[in-house]
């Protein structure tokens, strides 16, 4: 039960994340977030105001003056001409009226973008690089990933009936992500969270994973033929490491510089370990349809590193556990090496 609700939340998150394209992040540093600085606001409605009542005064003169071109029977080519040249001339007046007005647009729309960056109306440069401090503050967030790989198993012995007879190997993940930038300059940072991982092998040449009345685990032969063999094993899995950002530092003003932790090219590199939620052995074919739940002898704890490469969203990455797929004494010295993707780690 405890697995279908964790698949069913990361079905629904990834759902929600490809349909909106953009990634959800769970800032620790809330701010308000408004669109119009009240300043900007208040003098646009008063420029308004004014063209309004300048468009008014003109149009109502404009109006005395048509009505006395038509008490004059002109012909109407003659009315429309002079019709124009009387719109034109009130035209011309009114734009050279607001003119006057003196209104500096690109002061107004410099404190616009100041607001927009800072949602804050500021007065001085103490207070704006106070502001700029507090709105470029080192990355600190959660956020969503989900990866899946290929994974092999490496031993270093001969090998065994499961080496043999193993047609595919994969690792499917979600989880979140904690980032940690140690700076608001610093191109360093903390990485950690926390993940589920689903391991499957998948079995060939119609063999399946079986148990003797001892406990003991091995590959058995289905005589009448398989359509599907597999033991899946999920986990849940915490990392632990640190990542490097190449992007340059970018100067916000007034010596206010920061780097965007999580944009552009990355590497990093951690260890992880993880506790097993349960085995799943699924075995269909002709005359049989099984899915047992049980003890197959796969490890309970794993531990190993990773390191990974990104950029923006998109990463690829390796990792190595260091300890056996199974328990000692079954399938030996079998360790999952695996290659992948990932989006937003």
């Amino acid at each position: 039960m405890i697995k279908k609700f964790i698949m069913m939340g990361g079905l629904c998150l990834l759902s929600a994340t490809i349909f909106a394209q953009k990634k959800p992040v769970f800032n620790l540093q809330p701010k308000e977030d408004t669109e119009v600085s009240p300043i900007v606001k208040e003098k646009v409605d008063e420029y308004a105001k004014k063209i309004d009542t300048i468009i008014k005064e003109e149009k109502k003169l404009m109006e005395v003056e048509l009505t006395e071109l038509q008490s004059k029977n002109l012909s109407k080519a003659e009315f429309d001409e002079q019709k124009s040249l009387i719109a034109s001339r009130y035209s011309e007046k009114i734009d050279q009226r607001i003119e006057e007005l003196g209104f500096d647009m690109d002061a107004v729309i410099q404190k616009q973008v100041r607001y927009s960056l800072l949602n804050s109306d500021v007065t001085s440069n103490e207070e704006l690089k106070e502001k700029l401090l507090k709105k470029f503050r080192p990355t600190k967030d959660v956020s969503p990933y989900i990866s899946y790989s290929i994974m092999n198993l490496t031993n270093s012995k001969a090998d065994n009936a499961l080496d043999n007879n193993l047609r595919y190997a994969g690792n499917f993940e979600f989880g979140f992500k904690f980032n940690y930038q140690f700076s608001r300059t610093s191109p360093w940072g903390l990485i950690s969270g926390v993940g589920f991982s689903w391991r499957t092998l998948i079995i060939d040449n119609n063999m399946f994973v079986t148990k003797d009345t001892n406990s003991n685990v091995y590959l058995a032969n289905y005589e009448k033929g398989l359509s599907k063999s597999k033991l899946r094993t999920g986990y849940i899995i915490v990392p632990l490491g640190l990542q490097y950002n190449f992007s340059k530092l970018k100067n916000a003003g007034l010596d206010v510089q920061y780097r965007d932790y999580s944009d552009g090219f990355k590497v990093g590199a951690n260890i992880y370990g993880g506790i097993k939620m349960s085995t799943n052995n699924i075995i269909k074919g002709e005359g049989i349809s099984d899915r047992d739940r049980g003890d197959y002898r796969v490890s309970p704890f794993i531990y190993g590193a990773q390191f990974t490469v990104s950029y923006d969203d998109f990463s690829i990455f390796v990792k190595k556990d260091f300890g056996n797929f199974f328990k000692s004494g079954t399938f030996e010295n079998d360790k999952a090496l695996t290659f992948g993707v990932a989006l937003w780690w």
